[in-house]
């Protein structure tokens, strides 16, 4: 095995397992340096247009990408900085350890029924409007966000980081923290996030279909069917209004035997979402479920990733 293969391969599996110990920094995380910055730079550049949010994320996604490189170039020669270079910027992109801490104290509100708790608390899976859910619909939007962000935080940086190395982890993480940021189709960020938006859809067009092929795989050890979340996926992946959302909520609904999908409300508008699987509405303990589905993805992931930057 070359020499660099090896060591983008063994970083990469370093990253995972640092996320999988230790988490997410408490403080100076630099997914949150980074969204802070973006956020000052976003006030000075906004305008409703379309050309000045194209450029405004190229320029917040093509820094941290050019930064990458430039850091990956100085070291290329020495494979012990490099090994831990690539090792922290996965540690840095991945959040599994932290998506499914957020999915197991989603599980445990719901089960003790402190329902204010569990709506506050659905803000930190996504942007969904809590307000008036019930237990039923947090424990749907919990299930769903765990499924999504199962592909947008950890299948899709391992892969990027596969085939580009640290630029490819950071500037995957930098466009989908901008799309997190500005791609909502709110009345200020319609026109200026729709580039940042279409960006992240189309560096997710891969990972969510090696996501959900991964859930039909992974789904026996989570208690679940293979056949059923096949299923699921090649018939409702594509009924979902995001082109690759609904590629793994299917996959995790049919692997779960689940029913996903329904009203959703974002920042004041309301969205009407086909149904997703076949089986009963979501509860607390399926939702733990979907944790640990969402961890044996992860795993499948990483052995994936790390033989692709051993073949590359």
């Amino acid at each position: 095995m070359p020499l660099r293969q090896s060591v983008t391969a063994a970083g990469m599996i370093a990253g995972y397992v640092a996320d999988a110990w230790f988490g997410d920094p408490r403080r100076g995380h630099p997914v949150a340096v980074f969204g802070t910055a973006a956020g000052q730079l976003e006030r000075w550049w906004w305008a409703d247009s379309k050309p000045r949010g194209a450029g405004y994320a190229t320029v917040c996604a093509g820094s941290i990408a050019g930064l990458g490189m430039l850091a990956e170039r100085a070291v290329r020669n020495r494979p012990g900085v490099r090994f831990v270079l690539i090792a922290a910027a996965t540690w840095a992109v991945l959040g599994g350890r932290g998506l499914a801490a957020e999915g197991r104290e989603m599980a445990r509100l719901l089960e003790s029924g402190e329902l204010p708790a569990a709506r506050q608390r659905l803000s930190h899976l996504c942007a969904r409007d809590a307000t008036g859910l019930d237990a039923a619909e947090l424990t749907r939007a919990a299930t769903e966000s765990i499924a999504e962000n199962t592909s947008d935080a950890v299948v899709a940086p391992l892969l990027w980081g596969a085939v580009a190395g640290v630029p490819g982890l950071l500037g995957y993480r930098a466009v989908n923290t901008l799309d997190a940021m500005v791609g909502y189709r709110s009345p200020r960020h319609r026109s200026f996030g729709w580039f940042a938006a279409r960006t992240d859809d189309w560096v997710n067009l891969v990972p969510a279909r090696v996501g959900a092929v991964l859930t039909v795989a992974a789904a026996p050890l989570a208690g679940g069917r293979a056949r059923a979340a096949w299923r699921a996926w090649r018939r409702d992946g594509g009924s979902h209004p995001s082109p690759n959302a609904g590629q793994v909520e299917a996959a995790f609904a049919g692997a779960l035997d689940i029913r996903l999908g329904g009203t959703n409300t974002y920042h004041g508008e309301v969205e009407r979402r086909s149904t997703l699987g076949d089986g009963r509405p979501p509860g607390a303990s399926d939702l733990r479920r979907a944790v640990r589905l969402s961890r044996l993805v992860g795993a499948a992931a990483l052995a994936v990733a790390a033989g692709i930057a051993v073949a590359r």
